[in-house]
């Protein structure tokens, strides 16, 4: 009966049945297969009948079972049997101690199953794990076809190269198929044997092979590579690869999306690996169309951002303005980010409006957002206002676009970004050398004196816009000297340690031009600080030149508007103005006069003020300000103001700690500018 049964068990078994002596020769062996008959085996050393990768550990493994008589299942061996032909298979192997009555060892008996396709299945199910974990979690072409090829080597091939059509690199749509052979496509991700060499380069498909068939009816190939494939004639520089690597099997996939071509997915298995089949062209295709995925929302999003940054760019300040009492220079760090944004706004009184803001996002919302806000800062900054009522004015306007937000429809994108915005809001008075200061959520800037020493500011910081957090917003003011630098930055420039400390020693040397310290500023700053984009404005605090601005201090009583005119012609004489802006500005004067000495309280102040225009303020403490009124034929008074209007550019009244000042804006004729 036991002979019946071992010859039984192998001579039907399907697991490969091995009888090894003590020495682990092979005493008896059931038929493996049919190329490798079982005389051919019986005799060998178990190590030699599979000819396997790692034979030292394998016969410590089997003299391990002989001495500890303990059984060993299943473990993981790569080989193949002695004369078969192809590369190694992974198989496992079971172990059992075969002894006598009385215990003694008489050798081994070892059970061989082939597992290569269940390992090899794994395998695939592991690769394809890989390329939807590493490919698609970035929004950089570049990225994407790097995630691809390291998701793939060596594990599935072991040279990989991404190719995209050279054209969508830069923005353009996907041509449809069949590709035309004079479309070049670029090397964007390689990996395997001199991969360092191919990325980047260009090429154009040769005709009559898998590259060009594959980009032409977009259907994958599956090739058998040697010294004799004919279209590798036509193809140099992939006979020199596949000589090079000894590529024996070759994958062609293309990428492509709505019947468009973006570019190519080669992979080779070399000498080393068992060649493509059926299965691994089926991986592939579906890598490659996740990889195709992704490489459209990379583009899209490409495309979406340099919109967005155009947008942005477009809404900023197109240069510095020069500005009789302050210089200024800015960089913007190009990234993600499509919020930041940067202003200076000329207001009454040779003053000027500083302005750094960041709306959080990225995308054309996020540059159209920080659009709006900018547009009210500019009306805001036109009435006047102090910073914290700037402030407190733009967050109502905030709270009113995250109204309108949440009005959308429930299905609008715009419901999963969150509105996140911060702003700081700065007024320089060249006469008082003062900076009067308010935040919104924002970094407090950095400033340095003449002597490169540092200036502490310090603003307190009011809730961001959008927010939930009804705080108000303070003021702080700042007395500079002449020459005098401040940093206004972006927070993305703040992040890192140190990096206060790092815009000052940047601004060390205050004396240099603007441009050279914004330089500076970006040099100091630690790599990738500011991936999602930043802005920087520096501005250099002067005084207005003593030959361009005149002041009197005036009686008040009625024979003032006369005595005023009569300053006003003498000092715009003294500037070589026109007869018709000294008679305009007369009559404007005398105008503002007459309506101080009758309305207001002494004392009574009159500035004229020459830049790029002319500017004429009359101070005085009362409180009350006249309005524009349009006078009917039969009234004596109440044009004065209308007069203004119709003279003056622009005219407004300032209020301050010490009562009001009415002024006016006069355009100089090119003939009269200084």
């Amino acid at each position: 009966m036991a002979g019946a049964l071992l010859d039984t068990l192998f001579s039907q078994s399907a697991v490969g049945l091995h009888v090894l002596d003590t020495e682990l020769r092979v005493v008896r062996v059931n038929a493996l297969s049919d190329s490798v008959p079982t005389d051919r085996i019986v005799g060998l050393h178990f190590t030699e009948a599979y000819r396997l990768e790692d034979p030292e550990e394998a016969e410590r493994l089997l003299r391990g079972v002989l001495e500890s008589g303990s059984p060993v299942l299943n473990q993981m061996i790569r080989g193949r049997l002695a004369g078969a032909p192809g590369p190694g298979r992974s198989l496992t192997v079971t172990l059992h101690r075969l002894d006598d009555a009385s215990g003694r060892p008489l050798g081994l008996l070892a059970a061989v199953v082939d597992v290569n396709e269940r390992v090899k299945a794994q395998a695939r199910s592991k690769c394809l794990e890989s390329v939807r974990k590493e490919v698609g979690r970035s929004l950089d072409v570049a990225t994407t076809c790097e995630g691809l090829v390291a998701a793939l080597v060596p594990q599935f091939a072991q040279f990989a190269v991404v190719e995209m059509v050279d054209e969508v690199l830069r923005g353009a749509e996907p041509p449809l198929s069949p590709l035309k052979p004079d479309v070049p496509l670029r090397r964007a991700a390689v990996r395997g044997t001199e991969s360092d060499d191919l990325v980047g380069e260009l090429r154009r498909l040769p005709e009559h092979t898998p590259f060009a068939l594959a980009v032409t009816d977009l259907r994958p190939r599956l090739i058998a590579l040697d010294r004799n494939t004919p279209w590798l004639g036509t193809d140099p520089a992939t006979a020199r690869l596949t000589e090079t690597t000894g590529a024996h099997s070759l994958i062609v996939v293309p990428l492509k999306l709505h019947g468009g071509v973006l570019g190519l997915v080669s992979l080779y298995r070399n000498q080393d690996a068992e060649p493509y089949d059926a299965y691994d062209l089926t991986l592939a295709v579906t890598a490659a169309a996740h990889a195709a995925l992704s490489i459209e929302n990379a583009l899209r999003y490409a495309r979406d951002h340099v919109i967005a940054s155009t947008v942005q760019r477009r809404l900023l300040p197109q240069d510095d303005r020069l500005r009789i009492a302050v210089e200024t220079a800015h960089v913007l760090l190009p990234g993600h980010n499509s919020g930041c944004w940067f202003d200076t706004i000329g207001l009454s009184g040779a003053r000027t409006a500083l302005v750094i803001g960041n709306v959080a996002g990225q995308g054309l919302q996020t540059a159209i957002t920080m659009g709006q806000l900018r547009t009210v800062i500019h009306a805001l900054a036109g009435l006047d206002l102090q910073p914290d009522e700037v402030l407190a004015r733009l967050n109502e306007t905030a709270d009113r676009l995250a109204l309108e937000r949440r009005s959308l429809p429930p299905g609008d994108s715009l419901h999963h970004q969150t509105l996140t915005a911060t702003c700081l809001y700065a007024v320089y008075d060249p006469f008082t050398r003062t900076c009067t200061m308010a935040r919104a959520g924002h970094p407090a800037p950095v400033a340095v004196a003449p002597d490169g020493r540092p200036v502490p500011v310090d603003v307190p910081e009011g809730p961001p816009l959008f927010s939930e957090d009804s705080a108000p917003f303070a003021t702080a003011t700042v007395e500079l000297e002449e020459g005098s630098v401040l940093a206004f930055l972006t927070e993305a420039l703040l992040s890192a340690d140190r990096s206060v400390a790092g815009v000052q020693d940047a601004l060390a040397r205050p004396d240099r031009p603007l441009k050279e310290l914004c330089d500076a500023v970006v040099y100091h700053l630690p790599a990738e600080t500011h991936p999602d984009g930043a802005a920087l404005l520096l501005a250099r605090t002067g005084v207005v030149p003593p030959d361009r601005v005149a002041t009197w201090e005036l009686t008040h009583d009625r024979t003032t508007p006369a005595m005023a005119r009569t300053l006003v012609r003498d000092r715009l004489e003294g500037w070589n103005l026109g007869e018709d802006t000294i008679e305009a500005t007369e009559l404007i004067v005398s105008e503002l006069i007459t309506n101080a000495v009758r309305y207001g309280t002494p004392p009574l102040r009159l500035r004229l003020l020459l830049d790029r225009s002319l500017t004429c303020e009359v101070h005085d403490t009362s409180p009350v300000v006249p309005h524009l009124r349009h006078a009917r034929t039969v009234d004596e008074g109440g044009r004065g103001l209308f007069i203004v209007s119709q003279l003056a550019t622009h005219w407004g009244t300032r209020y301050g700690a010490g009562g009001k000042a009415l002024w006016t804006e006069q355009e100089i004729p090119a003939d009269d500018a200084p």
